[in-house]
């Protein structure tokens, strides 16, 4: 028994032994080989829809067309150092850059994706993207995005950054939201922040705004405002309301518009002349 347990460990040791010697004799012949290899193609991935980069910006920042990859020995390109600088980018999220043994460099790009434009009340104009980072807008491109303007005290440093207030963090959160809702980013074209810093939805439809206040419970309040839109707005008319509030918990309040308050007071108006009239002729007979 003693002697099988020796056997089975001389045997194991044996077997890694061999193994670490392949894979040392494996790197030696890719090193090998790669000491030969030189690049002769870049091959640049960009998916998406989103368009504030392209491949020439990416073809200038390695700088292909000025031979500094092209021709090349493999060995001596680093690899590292040029995803570092396709960081450095602030419209791209993420890079990976890496070489095969047929001498071709392929780079792999993520574009930030923004997902509300934000004017804030220092007159500064920023995206924010998915991952709630400020990033700057692009001279070549222009996102068809969610606005947020009003009294918005996030600042901007023209880079990358992440949100300061909290006021930031809900337009974030609330935009998201909108986002992925088909319906509501449809529907919403604009966020607006009042003096009082509560959020103010404005549609595409219709005149009225709707108070949203803060981003706790969008889930909560978008469906009472679903249900506002399904069941009231049909019979009273999209004009009817010039404030729609949601902000309350288990209700919808609605704010008459001017001019629904002027007809009202006409037609008030309207009936107490009929009425007068009505009176004095009764007087006469």
């Amino acid at each position: 028994m003693f002697k099988k347990r020796i056997w089975k460990r001389i045997l194991t040791g044996s077997a890694w032994a061999v193994c670490l010697a392949g894979l040392v004799v494996l790197m030696s012949f890719i090193e090998y080989k790669k000491a030969g290899v030189f690049c002769r193609e870049v091959k640049i991935y960009i998916p998406g829809n989103q368009y504030f980069i392209d491949k020439q910006e990416v073809e200038h920042i390695l700088r292909i067309h000025s031979h500094q990859l092209v021709g090349r020995n493999m060995e001596s390109i680093n690899l590292h150092e040029l995803e570092n600088r396709l960081r450095a980018n602030p419209f791209i999220a993420s890079a990976v850059v890496y070489a095969d043994m047929d001498g071709i460099i392929r780079v792999e790009i993520s574009q930030r994706q923004p997902i509300v434009h934000v004017m804030n009340q220092f007159d500064q104009d920023f995206y924010i993207d998915q991952n709630g980072m400020k990033i700057p807008l692009s001279p070549n491109f222009t996102a068809r995005v969610l606005v947020a303007n009003g009294y918005i005290e996030e600042v901007f440093g023209h880079k990358v950054d992440t949100l300061h207030t909290d006021l930031a963090r809900e337009l974030y959160k609330t935009a998201d939201f909108i986002r992925r809702d088909s319906l509501w980013s449809a529907q919403i074209a604009e966020i607006f922040v009042n003096q009082d810093h509560e959020m103010e939805l404005i549609p595409r439809v219709g005149n009225n705004r709707i108070l949203l206040g803060d981003a706790d419970s969008l889930q909560e309040k978008f469906g009472r405002l679903f249900t506002f839109y399904k069941k009231a707005m049909p019979q009273v008319g999209w004009d009817r309301y010039k404030i729609i509030n949601i902000k309350y918990a288990n209700q919808v309040v609605g704010v008459k518009s001017d001019s629904f308050k002027k007809d009202s007071l006409k037609a008030v108006a309207r009936e107490d002349s009929l009425k007068k009239e009505k009176d004095t002729s009764q007087i006469k007979y």
